[in-house]
């Protein structure tokens, strides 16, 4: 799944990360209102969503750097 994340381009990163927040709001609303039971699906969500992050992150410094 990491090299997955780092073969993406920047824009398909930030494009995914858009609808992993998207989904991410719907199911912390659909676990308030008792409908579903996300706890495990919501922290992997988290963690993906931390890879690209720093995968976003690792390519922004490496840029300033040449």
């Amino acid at each position: 799944m990491k090299s997955k994340v780092r073969d993406l381009d920047d824009q398909a990163l930030r494009h995914q990360l858009q609808e992993m927040d998207e989904q991410r709001f719907r199911l912390k609303f659909q676990m308030s209102m008792g409908q579903t039971d996300g706890l495990k699906k919501l922290r992997s969500m988290k963690k993906e969503r931390a890879r690209i992050l720093t995968v976003l992150r690792e390519r922004e410094l490496a840029g300033a750097k040449k």
